[in-house]
C-alpha cells in the first residue's frame, strides 16, 4: 500500500448493554456540547490526581505511552472523524503487544480538534477536548460528540498547543507522541510548523503526520516535512474510505461477554457520578456496536486488558489498584445493595466481582485471538482480489507507527494479533 517514511522512528502514537443492577438508572443521553459538563470535568480531574494524569516533570516509574491525537474537524473531515471513532480501540490495543523490561505500559490519550469555525479565533481555532487520561470511555464519548464545520486549519498552532499544554511525563520509560491528521497545507497559520515540531522533538515528543489525500500532495504541502522534523512517520489515507465489515464466528459470544463484563462494575461516588459513569460505559458500547463488528470486538478486547482502568469510579478497580480503602468509602457513596452489607460482606462482594471479571476477560482474550486470525485471513483474501481500500485506514497507519516507534524506543514488541 502507498506509504512514505521519513527519519528514524522513535516514539508514538453489544448485544445486551444493561448497566449493572447495583446502580441507579443511567441517563438516557450523553452531553454533546463543546465543553464537558461539570461532572465530566471532575471525572477527568479526579483521574488527574489519581491514576491517569502525570505530574509535570515527575519521572514516570512504570512504562507508559502518552498519545495526543489532533484531528482536523473542518467541513470536509467527517470521514476522518468516523475512522477515528471506528479505530480508537484497535489503536489502543496495539499497546497490548509492547512491553518494557517485562512490563506492559499504561496508556494515556489526549484529544484535540482544530480548524473548526465553531472554535475560538483567539486560540487559532484549536481546542483541547480531553487532557492526557486513561479514561478511554471519555475519549470515545468526546469523539462521538465531534461535529465538523468549515474553518482555518493551523497545524503548527495545534501542535504547539499539545506540546505546551499537556503534562507530559519525563523519564526513559515513556513513549511521548503526537498524531495529527488533516488535509490542508501544513504551513498555514501564525505558528511556524518547523518551530512547533522542533520544540516537540527537543522534549522527546515525536510528531507523526497523516495527510488525508494523495501521498504526493501531502509531501508537497509539507506534511512529510513535519514528521521528519520531529522524528515521526508520515502517512496518507483516504479519509472517506470505508472498509466492508468482516464478520467472525466469535462476534456473538464476544458481545455477550462484553455485556456480562459490565455487570462486574461497582460504581462509587455520589449518585449522579455513579449513574453517569455507567451510562458512559454503556453508551460507548452502543456507539461501537453501531459502527461495525470489528469496533465492538476491539472495544471488548480493550475492556479485557489492563488498559481499561476505571479506578476513579469503579470500586473493583479502585480496590485492586489500591486507590481507595473499602472501609473509607462512605455508605452513601455506594450502590444501594451494598449499603446494608457489613464491611466483610462488601469485601467478599468486591472480591467475587473481581474474580468474575477476570474469568470473563480471559475468555474474551481467547476469543479475540481466534477472531483476529479469521479477520486477517479474510483481509488477505480481499487485498489479493482488490476489494480492500487502496490506501491504509487511520487505524492501520497509526498502528504501524506505534509498533515501529516502540521498537526504536527500546520496547519489546511481539507480533500483532
Amino acid at each position: 500500500m502507498p506509504q512514505f517514511r521519513l527519519a528514524p522512528l522513535s516514539l508514538v502514537l453489544a448485544a445486551a448493554l444493561t448497566p449493572i443492577a447495583l446502580a441507579e438508572k443511567a441517563p438516557e443521553s450523553q452531553p454533546t456540547g463543546d465543553q464537558p459538563e461539570a461532572v465530566e470535568t471532575k471525572a477527568v480531574e479526579t483521574e488527574a490526581k489519581g491514576e491517569s494524569q502525570p505530574e509535570q516533570s515527575k519521572p514516570a516509574q512504570k512504562p507508559r505511552v502518552e498519545l495526543a491525537i489532533l484531528l482536523d474537524t473542518s467541513g470536509s473531515m467527517t470521514g476522518l472523524i468516523n475512522q477515528a471513532r471506528t479505530h480508537l480501540w484497535s489503536i489502543v490495543n496495539e499497546f497490548e503487544s509492547i512491553k518494557r523490561n517485562g512490563q506492559r505500559p499504561d496508556v494515556y490519550v489526549a484529544l484535540y480538534e482544530y480548524g473548526n469555525s465553531r472554535l475560538d479565533e483567539k486560540t487559532g481555532w484549536v481546542r483541547q477536548i480531553v487532557p492526557l487520561t486513561g479514561d478511554l470511555d471519555t475519549i470515545s464519548e468526546k469523539l462521538f460528540a465531534l461535529t465538523t464545520s468549515g474553518g482555518s486549519e493551523f497545524c503548527g498552532q495545534v501542535i504547539q498547543s499539545a506540546v505546551t499544554e499537556l503534562e507530559w511525563s519525563t523519564g526513559p520509560g515513556v513513549l511521548r507522541t503526537v498524531f495529527i491528521a488533516g488535509n490542508e497545507p501544513f504551513t498555514q497559520g501564525p505558528v511556524d510548523f518547523r518551530k512547533a515540531c522542533a520544540a516537540a522533538a527537543d522534549l522527546g515528543i515525536t510528531v507523526s503526520t497523516i495527510h488525508c489525500g494523495a501521498e504526493q500532495t501531502g509531501i508537497d504541502t509539507m506534511w512529510a516535512e513535519g514528521a521528519k522534523l520531529a522524528d515521526g512517520s508520515y502517512f496518507h489515507i483516504e479519509q472517506n474510505a470505508v472498509e466492508r465489515p468482516i464478520n467472525a464466528p466469535q462476534d456473538t459470544r464476544i458481545a455477550e461477554l462484553n455485556a456480562e463484563l459490565n455487570q462486574t462494575y461497582i460504581p462509587y461516588g455520589n449518585a449522579t457520578e455513579r449513574s453517569r459513569a455507567l451510562g458512559r460505559q454503556s453508551a460507548q458500547d452502543a456507539n461501537a456496536l453501531k459502527l461495525a463488528p470489528a469496533a465492538i470486538a476491539q472495544r471488548a478486547f480493550t475492556k479485557s486488558s489492563a488498559n481499561y482502568r476505571n479506578s476513579h469510579w469503579d470500586l473493583v478497580d479502585a480496590v485492586r489498584l489500591k486507590k481507595v480503602k473499602l472501609e473509607a468509602v462512605p455508605a452513601e457513596q455506594l450502590p444501594e445493595a451494598l449499603r446494608s452489607m457489613t464491611l466483610d460482606q462488601r469485601r467478599e462482594h468486591v472480591a467475587a466481582q473481581q474474580s468474575r471479571r477476570e474469568a470473563i476477560q480471559k475468555e474474551i482474550q481467547q476469543l479475540s485471538a481466534a477472531r483476529a486470525k479469521h479477520v486477517a485471513e479474510v483481509r488477505r483474501e480481499r487485498v489479493a482480489s482488490g476489494e480492500a481500500p487502496a490506501s491504509p485506514m487511520l487505524g492501520k497507519a497509526v498502528g504501524e507507527a506505534v509498533r515501529e516507534q516502540a521498537v526504536a524506543s527500546g520496547f519489546e514488541v511481539r507480533p500483532s494479533r
